[in-house]
């Protein structure tokens, strides 16, 4: 359970204006993080047109997720057993999100107020094949290439 609390710990570094964001990256990719399945697949959400896998650094904070989505759904879903996968962070980043075919990005703890972090589908978070401003960044004349060089 080392991994989970050294990734909550960097978010609550970041969170209160401290700490390195390089650091908080590297602690989600290194560390493990439990993310509900639902319906075979991973749980995910929508927003903003990014679609956000979700995952908890702890049993604490996916517990607290389920009986806040037990809640928000109808009464049926109260006591309602959640399966997950334990994946490491960086499987989460340079695999399974390219793979969704869309832009997306790691929610972090969604369901604690001060503890939540996302992981955007940016450069130098996920890879550039599938990060939205390396898009955006390509379509802009003179722009820097991956290799350092100036675009066309």
């Amino acid at each position: 359970m080392v991994e989970w609390t050294a990734l909550a710990d960097r978010i609550a570094e970041r969170r209160a204006g401290i700490g390195d964001p390089r650091a908080m990256l590297g602690e989600l990719r290194r560390g493990l993080l439990l993310v509900p399945v639902d319906g075979g697949g991973l749980w995910t959400a929508e927003f903003g047109g990014i679609r956000w896998v979700c995952g908890f650094t702890d049993e604490e904070a996916l517990a607290r997720f389920a009986r806040a989505r037990s809640t928000a759904d109808d009464a049926g879903s109260v006591g309602r057993s959640w399966e997950f996968a334990e994946l490491r962070g960086a499987r989460l980043l340079d695999e399974i999100i390219p793979a969704m075919g869309a832009p997306a990005g790691v929610a972090v703890n969604i369901a604690d107020p001060d503890g939540s972090m996302l992981f955007p589908p940016v450069t130098g978070i996920v890879p550039d094949a599938v990060a939205v401003d390396a898009q955006e960044a390509e379509a802009v004349p003179g722009a820097r290439t991956e290799e350092g060089g100036r675009g066309r």
